[in-house]
């Protein structure tokens, strides 16, 4: 089951484990992934009257998951360079269902968070469709697909809530789990019908493999693209943590009403991700990071004048956030892309550690941005953040330029 191989320089076809994912395989594997963060943020409520527990401990079923998947992610990749993506896959998405399950009949919040973390298995499809992507294609052209990917994805954060909050007020918090792992069950029976083997350059063994890691650990070039992405990234963790408060103590907005909000910037995400899949491969990795932090730059920079002008209109702040929003869809396939090339035997561990450091580095500005905000500082801590962070996404990105400028343009073998 979990040993077919693709035949090389076929195109994918629908269904047949011999040729490469359809792209919309890796849409599936990385949008589910996506939505267990989410689906059930409207029922936590629900879920603590449920458990009789404070809502701090039941938030840990986004705070805690969140630094499992980060760990998970340094763990993952390592173990498809070693033993392939497929089985890896189906090994983290079978994890995901049984343990979906266990949350749905769980009687106790500590049974439920133990669960909830078992369900992080299916880090394993946002780490490994990149790496995919990497094993199929060339850097530049990675770019474009991870582009197309990660606007399939993007459309999953906006819809996600508003799902899970109608099966909420419908069938209760339970329906949202229950939800998961019927989709959990359709897209492991995908990743077996669709998904044949990419990597076609397995590691030797474990020692092997540690062996070389240190290498990609030295790269230049590999730290340029992270610190890339983390730091883009960052500037909308950032926002995601200060932006409820900003929203009901400043702007007197509602859950509600803010929840539309946020849809301005998963839009401005997707028209991102949708230009990097059309124009990356003709401009260029660094070229598309760098035009990305300038818009998000131009965001941040934007909702700070008008918050000084004294204009406190909700689009004072969400409308400025599409060029955040955009900006991280310019810059992050590239640089996504860029990781994965970097060392391209190595595709799925340095997947797996630069999203960690990415999703790490922004839960810790997310953490932060709550710190740093009250009702005395206003909302300029925020965008002051926000802008620090997409500035040093600048910097980040010029440095891989000039890195480049005198190692090379990134190859099939990659560089330093």
């Amino acid at each position: 089951m979990i040993g077919h191989s693709v035949t090389q320089h076929v195109d994918p076809r629908w269904l047949d484990k011999t040729t490469s994912p359809h792209v919309a395989t890796l849409v599936a594997i990385a949008g589910i992934s996506a939505l267990t963060m989410n689906i059930f943020l409207p029922a936590l409520p629900s879920m603590a009257t449920f458990f009789d527990a404070d809502y701090a401990v039941v938030q840990l079923a986004i705070s805690a998951y969140l630094a499992v998947t980060a760990l998970l992610q340094i763990i993952i990749g390592p173990l498809s360079d070693r033993f392939g993506r497929r089985p890896i896959l189906l090994w983290g998405f079978g994890l995901f269902v049984l343990a979906t399950l266990g949350c749905v009949i769980s009687s106790s919040i500590e049974m439920l968070l133990f669960f909830r973390m078992l369900q992080a298995g299916v880090a394993s499809g946002i780490v490994l469709s990149r790496a995919i992507v990497r094993d199929m294609v060339p850097p530049e052209k990675a770019a474009s697909m991870i582009g197309y990917v990660t606007m399939g994805m993007s459309l999953v954060p906006m819809v996600g809530p508003v799902i899970g909050g109608v099966l909420n007020a419908a069938y209760g918090w339970q329906a949202s789990f229950v939800m998961l792992a019927a989709l959990g069950l359709t897209v492991l029976w995908l990743v077996w019908a669709d998904l044949g083997e990419t990597n076609t350059h397995k590691s030797e063994s474990f020692s092997a493999q540690f062996r070389a890691y240190p290498d990609l650990i030295r790269s230049r070039r590999f730290w340029g693209y992270t610190l890339t992405a983390g730091f883009a990234s960052g500037a909308f963790f950032a926002f995601i943590g200060g932006a409820p408060f900003v929203s009901t103590e400043i702007l007197g907005l509602n859950s509600a009403e803010m929840g539309g909000y946020f849809g301005i910037v998963a839009f401005g995400y997707m028209t991102g991700n949708f230009l990097s899949g059309r124009y990356a491969q003709r401009a260029g990795l660094n070229k598309m990071m760098l035009i990305g932090g300038v818009v998000a730059t131009t965001g941040s920079i934007l909702s700070m004048i008008l918050f000084g002008l004294g204009v406190l209109h909700p689009l004072s702040l969400f409308g400025p956030m599409f060029l955040v929003g955009g900006g991280n869809g310019l810059t992050l396939p590239s640089a996504n892309a860029g990781i994965v090339s970097v060392r391209p035997q190595l595709a799925g561990s340095a997947s797996g550690l630069g999203g960690a450091i990415t999703i790490g580095g922004g839960a810790g500005l997310s953490a932060l941005t709550g710190v740093i905000l009250s009702a005395e500082s206003g909302a300029f801590p925020l965008f002051a953040l926000m802008l620090s962070v997409s500035l040093l996404s600048v910097l980040s990105a010029i440095y891989v330029i000039w890195v480049a400028k005198h190692a090379g343009s990134l190859g099939e073998d990659g560089f330093a």
